[in-house]
């Protein structure tokens, strides 16, 4: 057969699955039916761009996605100033899981089966790196009892300020217990990660029971250039609680922008304290960042959003995907 008439039916050939693709995609209808609160939809298929729209079960609507082909030579030319790091893995691979999965006492248990998609990218003028991944990474956490398919859009880490930033997917696959005891191990490590989480206190603030879940919150505000912790005797009025009781969301915009979170009932990890020796040692310390004249929006099972109308720092900012729940 001619080499140019085998490479047109090839191209045929594939552009009929890509029809098809498209076709059953947008005729594929599936019927949701999720527990009280707001959920991200995401729709992911190798080659196409990962689609998300916010959902609550408080919304009946029919949902439509159209997923657009990656467009592979403008990635290309993205990254090509940046100089892909060949030994990346080597070079950057600790340093990325350190900063990506954890350094809990989860994170030991906790594995990436499929390291090689991961693409090192190194700017000498920005001094920053990338990590980008060309397919959805496998990790396995043996400490909590998940397989997680995470979709990775990108990593990054600026070194002038030492900052990492990564945004993705993860999708969670409870592991099959071997025995009794190792599923109830699981149970047990997952309640631990769950106390003082951002989840535990998004709950506890929607539920308006801080004070018996083991929370605090006081503002911090600058005295003398000294960041200086304000008790507050009502948490709520503080917050500014409002609760629309007809679709049942919650919204708090704080008098002051950044907020202190203590959690009182268990205190920090010791690796964290090894790291942090001037931190508080006999409770867990976080900081939330509100963007001025923003309000944060919680539905009954935590979810909040606008995610990125809030910062995470100090003790919420150590934890990571070791320590990241289904649920």
């Amino acid at each position: 057969m001619p080499k140019q008439n085998y490479l047109c039916r090839a191209l045929l050939f594939l552009q009929k699955i890509q029809r098809w693709v498209q076709q059953r995609a947008a005729t594929e209808h599936l019927l949701l039916q999720l527990p009280n609160g707001g959920y991200d939809l995401v729709i992911s298929f190798t080659g196409y761009n990962t689609e998300s729209k916010h959902i609550s079960n408080n919304e009946q609507a029919e949902l439509s996605f159209f997923m657009n082909p990656k467009e592979k030579l403008l990635q290309t030319v993205s990254v090509a100033a940046t100089g892909e790091v060949k030994d990346g893995w080597e070079k950057y691979g600790s340093f990325f899981l350190e900063q990506f999965i954890g350094k809990t006492s989860n994170s030991s248990s906790c594995s990436i089966k499929n390291a090689d998609v991961l693409k090192f990218f190194f700017s000498k003028k920005r001094n920053r790196l990338k990590v980008l991944a060309s397919e959805p990474l496998l990790i396995e956490n043996n400490a909590l009892g998940y397989n997680i398919r995470y979709t990775l859009d990108s990593f990054t880490h600026e070194y002038s300020n030492q900052v990492s930033l990564y945004t993705g997917y993860p999708l969670f696959e409870e592991k099959t217990p071997a025995s009794e005891s190792e599923g109830l191990k699981w149970k047990t490590a997952r309640q631990k990660a769950y106390n003082g989480s951002v989840l535990h206190f998004m709950r506890s603030v929607y539920n308006r029971d801080m004070s018996e879940q083991g929370f605090e919150v006081q503002y911090i505000v600058k005295i003398n250039e000294q960041d200086s912790a304000l008790k507050l005797k009502n948490f709520y009025s503080a917050l500014n609680y409002k609760k629309d009781d007809s679709t049942a969301i919650v919204q708090i915009m704080p008098n002051q922008q950044r907020l202190g979170v203590i959690f009182v009932k268990e205190k920090p990890d010791p690796a964290y304290l090894t790291e942090n020796p001037a931190d508080p040692s006999d409770f867990q310390f976080s900081l939330l960042s509100f963007l001025p004249g923003k309000q944060l929006t919680i539905e009954q099972n935590g979810y909040y959003s606008d995610q990125n109308d809030v910062t995470i720092n100090e003790y919420w900012s150590w934890t990571k995907m070791a320590d990241a729940l289904a649920v």
